[in-house]
């Protein structure tokens, strides 16, 4: 159940009337406030929990959805407008003896979604390009990616959700992994981080669909193979964050059945050492769906998810219901998630400032052309030793047939 509460804009001002245009205020649903650590907050009795760890887990969730309300009504335009304005490198600061110059930027940094079928990437997508685009509700999705049966993405997909030409950033879309192929898209997601991503690139996996076996991609129909032909004339991009999408509600189901195995893959991925080792940082981990639990069930399985991530329940960390395709108008969404999802950008791209590794100097590239020439030197060796050996072999055929 939620609560509707006001949230009032800078300089004070009336509650929005009752049909939802809003005068000085904001209308927003708050689903926290109706938590006893909110009242607690406002120096209620502190509220009794399983434990003191736990407690103080929930209070600091409440403080940090407190903290968005608040900036969501003053802030949302600022923070809009430094991704507006956004190149990539803005972000960077020394570290390392290595100055800027030296630092090898991309012109655009990618961000990277990741996640399991059906967490709502996509959805997610649609709703940066409402409140990043200010592209307002449209009839139809952003995301036009060819999917399958269920409506899943099938191929990666580049979106440049400020919808501007000088957008210094994009983010990339990628298909849903499998829990009964895990390892498959385990091996998938470290070709993405490590070799970079191009807009509509096949990928060698999809969703579960009827057959028992790992469906194999790309398939033999002639628009899979144009879609191919098309995505390796895009540009390959190095992945600089990645960014993991996952179903609060889904893991809340998971906990409480005992199955564990949606919780442990979210782990794995979470700690995958591909991303790890690019990112140099835990990666941006964004909850959808949280929407359709109760108050009290979506702060605990926060509350445990971000527990056995070994991840602090704040920082990172960002709840944002789920979507329909359609996307929704940036007046009539709630303005907690149209922040929630700004800021969840912005310290993505933070994140990625941070890694930026330094370009090759003159060193690197001599042992680059060192290590070729070694290849080809021994690659010549190779064939001379071939050479005289069938020589060799010729010869002594020779002398025995004299």
């Amino acid at each position: 159940m939620r609560s509707t509460v006001q949230l009032q804009r800078p300089g004070g001002g009336g509650e929005a009337d009752g049909d939802g245009d809003s005068e000085p205020g904001v209308p927003c649903f708050c689903w926290w406030r109706s938590l006893p650590e909110y009242e607690a907050g406002a120096g209620s009795e502190t509220p009794k929990a399983a434990n003191t760890r736990t407690a103080t887990a929930r209070m600091r969730i409440v403080r940090e959805m407190e903290r968005l309300a608040a900036a969501a009504s003053e802030s949302i335009d600022e923070l809009r407008h430094r991704l507006l304005t956004y190149k990539a490198g803005d972000l960077w600061f020394p570290a390392g003896g290595i100055t800027k110059q030296d630092t090898d930027i991309p012109p655009v940094i990618t961000l990277l979604l990741l996640g399991f079928a059906g967490v709502g990437k996509s959805s997610l997508v649609n709703l940066m390009y409402s409140v990043l685009g200010r592209s307002g509700f449209v009839p139809f999705a952003h995301t036009s990616s060819p999917a399958g049966k269920e409506g899943r993405t099938l191929n990666l997909e580049e979106h440049n959700v400020l919808r501007s030409m000088k957008s210094g950033f994009c983010v990339f879309d990628s298909p849903g992994l499998d829990y009964d192929h895990i390892s498959e898209g385990f091996d998938e997601v470290s070709h993405w981080v490590e070799d970079g991503v191009r807009h509509r690139q096949l990928c060698h996996m999809s969703p579960s669909s009827s057959s028992s076996s790992f469906p194999s991609f790309p398939s033999t129909s002639t628009s899979t193979s144009s879609s191919a032909a098309a995505g390796n004339r895009f540009m390959r991009r190095r992945v600089n964050c990645a960014v993991i999408v996952a179903n609060l509600s889904e893991l809340h189901s998971s906990l409480a059945s005992g199955h564990l195995q949606p919780l442990d893959a979210t782990r794995q991925l979470f700690h995958h050492p591909s991303i790890r080792e690019s990112c140099n940082d835990a990666p941006i981990l964004i909850l959808t769906h949280g929407d359709e639990l109760t108050e009290d069930e979506r702060i605990d399985t926060r509350v445990a998810l971000c527990d056995y991530l070994d991840v602090a329940e704040t920082s990172g960390v960002y709840d944002i219901p789920c979507l329909n395709e359609h996307g929704v108008h940036i007046d009539e969404f709630e303005p907690v998630t149209a922040y929630a999802v700004a800021e969840a950008v912005y310290r993505a791209l933070v994140v990625a400032d941070r890694c930026h590794p330094p370009k090759p100097g003159l060193k690197d590239w001599l042992l680059v052309a060192l290590s070729w020439a070694m290849c080809a030197l021994s690659a010549f060796f190779a064939f001379l030793s071939c050479f005289c050996s069938k020589l060799a072999k010729l010869n002594r055929d020779y002398q025995k047939k004299r």
